[in-house]
């Protein structure tokens, strides 16, 4: 029985359970007959994007702690339904699509899973930054005093309607000195801590819950992309001197910039690849089918050779099949698709710019996602940006295939990646994600808020 036979099972269960008992009888061990038992020590990466639903699993003896690498064992990625920018705009459909991707990848790995690590894409993620600072006794810093420092810098904020999903550390400082990795063991008067918090729309969080509850799977854990494509696809150097890593997706473009090897800011754009094939499909009044195909066969965002003598063909609009097909010069298209691209990295250049964070001068930028394979991209991110730019592909994930070896599988990759090496949040993750909110969270605003439960787990278990 597949994982999208179990579905159509529970809403048979929903509509007559009679029937439903009678089509379940046979399974009495607790396991779907036909697929192998679950096994422990797997980790599941689930990549909820708008054009494609991917899904890598690696079994306990893939990981390589000598060069912390991993070996895949399962992949699978079906196109993307139901799922917009992160948000799930379709409940049936994604949840079909989810059981889909992950009973390839269980099929292809001889393994059967129960909980997924997704990570997501969309304006719907935000970075907070808040600082703290507690007082030291005369002995060396112990976890209690890190706690203290945490439950401090979370005391400071609310979140009306958001949830966080990530709580890492930027920075540690013991007196004036900043910048410290480990403040464990030091001495001195005042800690310090710089924590940056990423938070989803509480009601994002819930509906990816129940979706992919649908396809008989637990939610582990949310990651926000441009962090595990960041995971997946820079250099640790490169986190050391700084850098702009930019997820670009079909409906999305988000950023992670990593500065003295952290995290420092996360930002999003709600504007990605299929942005640039409805401009086609517009200006060339084709179908979406037909502009996404000489997008990827044809499009360039930059001037080439001879551009005005060839030419391109795409098929008409409507239900005239015997219809002539459309032909243009190649310059037409190249004329649609480099100013969208370069508006998409302009806006979000501004957006960087406006929160503030600063970026190292000489930090370069790492373009993954699969809108970033179009020719002429990465020429352009140097334009806009003015800094150095590459292509990111996954790292440290050999032996995959061609088709999921490229920038496009980069964060899929990238969340196995991090539960593996990091980086840690403060709040284990369980705790995280174990979270509830009710009216004991809620502050004197109204709207509920985690930040008190956080601080009690801190309290209480850490």
């Amino acid at each position: 029985m597949s994982r999208f036979e179990d579905r159509q099972n529970a809403k048979a269960a929903a509509l007559n359970p009679d029937v439903a008992k009678a089509r379940l009888a046979p399974a009495t061990s607790g396991e779907a007959p036909g697929r192998p038992p679950a096994s422990q020590g797997l980790i599941a990466s689930l990549d909820l994007g708008a054009s494609k639903i991917g899904c890598f699993i690696m079994r306990p003896e893939g990981a390589r702690q000598s060069d912390q690498s991993i070996r895949v064992a399962g992949v699978g990625y079906v196109q993307s339904k139901g799922i917009r920018a992160g948000s799930v705009i379709d409940m049936e459909a994604a949840s079909q699509a989810i059981a889909q991707a992950v009973e390839r990848a269980e099929a292809m790995a001889n393994v059967s899973i129960q909980g997924v690590r997704v990570t997501i894409p969309g304006a719907q993620t935000a970075s907070h930054k808040v600082s703290a600072q507690v007082s030291l006794g005369l002995k060396p810093i112990s976890d209690q005093d890190l706690n203290r420092a945490i439950a401090s810098a979370l005391a400071q904020v609310r979140f009306p309607n958001r949830r966080a999903i990530h709580l890492l550390p930027v920075s540690w400082s013991v007196d004036d000195q900043y910048g410290v990795r480990d403040p464990r063991g030091l001495n001195g008067r005042n800690l310090g801590l710089e924590l940056l918090v990423v938070t989803i729309d509480e009601s994002v969080f819930n509906n990816i819950n129940t979706c992919v509850g649908l396809a008989h799977l637990e939610v582990q854990a949310i990651v926000c992309a441009p962090l595990a494509a960041a995971v997946a696809a820079l250099e640790e150097d490169e986190k050391e001197l700084g850098c702009i890593c930019i997820d670009m997706g079909a409906s999305s473009t988000t950023a992670a910039i990593f500065a003295n090897g952290t995290l420092v800011h996360v930002d999003c754009l709600n504007v990605g690849g299929s942005h640039v094939t409805a401009d086609i499909a517009r200006g060339l009044s084709t179908t979406l089918a037909g502009a996404e195909r000489i997008k990827t066969l044809h499009g360039s965002a930059i001037a080439s050779a001879h551009e005005d003598r060839e030419t391109v063909e795409a098929p008409p609009r409507g239900d005239d099949r015997g219809g002539a097909p459309i032909t243009v010069p190649r310059s037409i298209l190249k004329g649609i698709i480099a100013p969208r691209v370069e508006e998409t990295f302009e806006l979000l250049r501004e957006k960087i710019k406006a929160s503030g964070v600063q970026i190292e001068p000489g930090a370069g930028i790492v373009l993954t996602g699969g809108a970033s394979q179009l020719a002429g991209v990465r020429e352009l991110a140097i334009r806009v940006f003015d800094r150095p730019c590459r292509l990111g592909r996954p790292m440290r994930v050999p032996h995959l295939g061609d088709a999921a070896a490229g920038p496009s599988f980069a964060a899929t990759a990238g969340v196995i990646l991090r539960t593996l090496y990091g980086p840690r949040d403060v709040v284990p993750v369980k705790k995280i994600m174990a979270a509830k909110i009710g009216p004991k969270d809620a502050p004197s605003g109204g709207s509920g808020n985690i930040v008190a439960r956080i601080i009690d787990w801190l309290k209480s278990n850490l």
